[in-house]
């Protein structure tokens, strides 16, 4: 017993931070808020993913493959060794370093979805940075769990220094009286009026932040926005680029590396527009596999890096993989 328990202790000391918690159960974690982030380099820029926490959505269906018969979704769950039971979505946060600036992609929940969610401030400052050094901020789309950890419960800045650049058609969506959600499984539903009725608010709160972008336009000399549609009006795709490499920010593109690389078809009742969503799915991963440019997902398994490759009729995503933590 003696020589078992020396064993582990020394096998502990060798190891740091995120696997050194989990080998050492439960309590260690407790003791340990250190959350995980990985580190890497693009041309000159420095990037960070940071985790934001996960969101759990259960029961797969109708929010994944509404209409597909259950016996094929559940197949492809079972086959691809995932729960049949709930998709797991990651929030992943990237982070850029570009001379003097700290860029942000997305900032996460907030404190609106939960403890399983919201750990962006705290993620930041296990990576070495702090809300106040943030610089700008780049949206992606306007849904809540995007937008959501821009502002503090009593509606003051999580990110005092920052600007908050946001397509200008994406804007304009939100902030009308009635968006238009006729293509979407959401429309009428009080989930759809509660999102609408936040995501106004939050909008009109960060109006003397917000800078307009549009489609094609280029921020800081590496960063280039593209308009993708479907999954809200303004949904843009970030690519970031230095020295010949080029990472894109696919952010809400596809919610299941399973479900939907195998079927672009099907959908996600999160879309504005579902048919339109499929459509920029099918477009933008037959380029992406076609340039094999790397991907950076938002919602797909930590830390979310990887390629689109074809396979058959469809596509799959091939995980980057590292040989250790960090």
């Amino acid at each position: 017993m003696e020589r078992r328990v020396l064993l582990k202790n020394i096998f502990l000391l060798a190891i740091t931070g995120p696997a050194a918690a989990a080998f050492a159960g439960p309590s260690a974690r407790a003791a340990s808020p250190t959350r995980p982030f990985h580190h890497f380099r693009l041309g000159k820029l420095d990037l960070t993913v940071v985790t934001d926490g996960s969101l759990r959505m259960s029961p797969v269906q109708p929010s994944f493959a509404a209409g597909v018969p259950a016996a094929a979704v559940d197949s492809l769950l079972k086959n691809s060794f995932r729960s049949q039971e709930a998709v797991e979505l990651g929030i992943n946060i990237l982070a850029i370093r570009a001379e003097r600036r700290l860029i942000l992609v997305d900032t996460g929940c907030g404190a609106g979805f939960g403890s399983g969610s919201g750990w962006l401030p705290a993620s930041l400052a296990d990576a070495g940075m702090r809300p106040a050094d943030v610089t700008d901020i780049v949206i992606t789309h306007a849904h809540p769990d995007h937008i959501g950890g821009l502002l503090k419960p009593d509606n003051s800045l999580v990110f005092p220094q920052a600007q908050v650049h946001i397509s200008d058609i994406e804007y304009k969506f939100w902030m009308q009286d009635a968006p238009d959600f006729s293509k979407s499984s959401l429309n009428n539903t009080d989930v759809l009026r509660q999102i609408i009725g936040s995501t106004h608010a939050a909008l009109k709160t960060l109006k003397p932040r917000l800078q307009f972008f549009g489609d094609g336009d280029e921020l800081w000399g590496c960063i280039r926005l593209e308009k993708a549609a479907g999954h809200t009006p303004g949904h843009t795709l970030v690519h970031i680029f230095s020295d010949g490499e080029e990472l894109v920010h696919i952010a809400d593109l596809l919610h299941s590396d399973v479900l939907q690389f195998a079927h672009p078809d099907w959908g996600f009742y999160g879309d504005t527009d579902g048919a339109q969503a499929a459509a920029t799915r099918r477009k933008v991963l037959a380029g992406l596999a076609a340039s094999k440019t790397r991907v950076f997902a938002y919602h797909l398994p930590w830390p979310g890096i990887g390629h689109a490759r074809k396979k058959e009729e469809n596509y799959e995503w091939i995980v980057e993989g590292y040989p250790i933590p960090g």
